[in-house]
């Protein structure tokens, strides 16, 4: 082996560990809290699984509360009949008054669309639902679903491309999620009295166990401990946290929204007979 051949080597070695330090573990940075052993954590920390059956689903917990972050988890979604399930994937305060960042996915029958659910919670209220179809098969292999979370807004994206924003619009009276940390959550849970065509399609239990399966985790973000945040007072080092959509992303999101988006809040007037909450004019 040549000294040139050598060093590539050591610098493609280093370059694939680095790849997979930056992946997380999830036996490091969560925690199993409910399910009665269906939830599993496989492949020395690299795969969890979690499943549904008649009797239980499961769930687990980032042990790390976070104050703002750039979070990223590959997920592939429940196949074949998952009509009455829900697999939720949030960051989430606790509480009355608690913040919330939602991804729900809905399941349904064998060859229908999953609904791709999104909500906002600031302070206790909610209300902000957004869905869409999915432009491939969710069940069939791993995809990337993020949140990026910073003072400025909260975008949603799937496989990099943003599908939705939700500003700071703190300056015209509307709470943004900003002072409570929040953990992880994730779950697979029976829904069947809402979850698939409001509750028409029940759980077909014939079909269980159901299986969702996740992996590289990865986040960069300020984990908040004892008060204080892991992230220094200027953030110099976290460009996520000025990130904002430039214009391909604003694109993407109008893509998406023009051709995926199946539900917007702020279309749906019989909910709000008395007028639009403020942020649909303002964002």
């Amino acid at each position: 082996m040549t000294s040139r051949s050598f060093v590539k080597e050591k610098v493609f070695l280093l370059f694939s560990f680095l790849l997979a330090a930056s992946a997380g573990n999830f036996n490091q940075d969560f925690d199993i809290t409910w399910g009665d052993g269906r939830a599993k954590i496989l492949g020395n920390g690299q795969l969890l699984t979690l499943s549904l059956d008649k009797t239980s689903g499961s769930g687990f917990k980032s042990r790390s509360q976070y104050l703002f972050g750039k979070i990223d988890m590959q997920i592939k979604l429940v196949p074949g009949n998952s009509a009455g399930t829900v697999t939720a994937y949030y960051l989430s305060s606790l509480g009355s008054a608690h913040d919330e960042i939602d991804f729900e996915f809905l399941g349904n029958l064998s060859g229908q669309p999953y609904i791709l659910h999104t909500n906002v919670f600031t302070q206790g209220k909610g209300n902000r639902e957004q869905q869409f179809y999915l432009w491939f098969d969710p069940t069939k292999d791993f995809h990337t679903y993020s949140i990026l979370w910073n003072p400025q807004s909260i975008i949603f994206s799937v496989d990099r491309t943003p599908i939705r924003e939700f500003k700071n619009l703190e300056s015209r009276g509307i709470p943004f999620p900003k002072d409570q940390p929040m953990w992880i959550f994730s779950s697979l849970w029976n829904a069947d009295d809402w979850a698939t065509r409001g509750g028409l399609v029940k759980t077909d239990w014939s079909q269980a166990p159901f299986t969702a399966s996740y992996r590289n985790f990865n986040a960069q973000a300020c984990i908040w401990s004892s008060g204080s945040s892991s992230c220094s007072s200027n953030s110099s080092g976290n460009s996520w946290m000025r990130e904002s959509l430039d214009t391909t992303g604003q694109q993407k999101i109008k893509w998406a929204q023009k051709n995926y988006m199946i539900y917007n809040y702020c279309t749906d007037s019989k909910r709000f007979p008395q007028g639009f909450p403020p942020e649909c004019s303002l964002a």
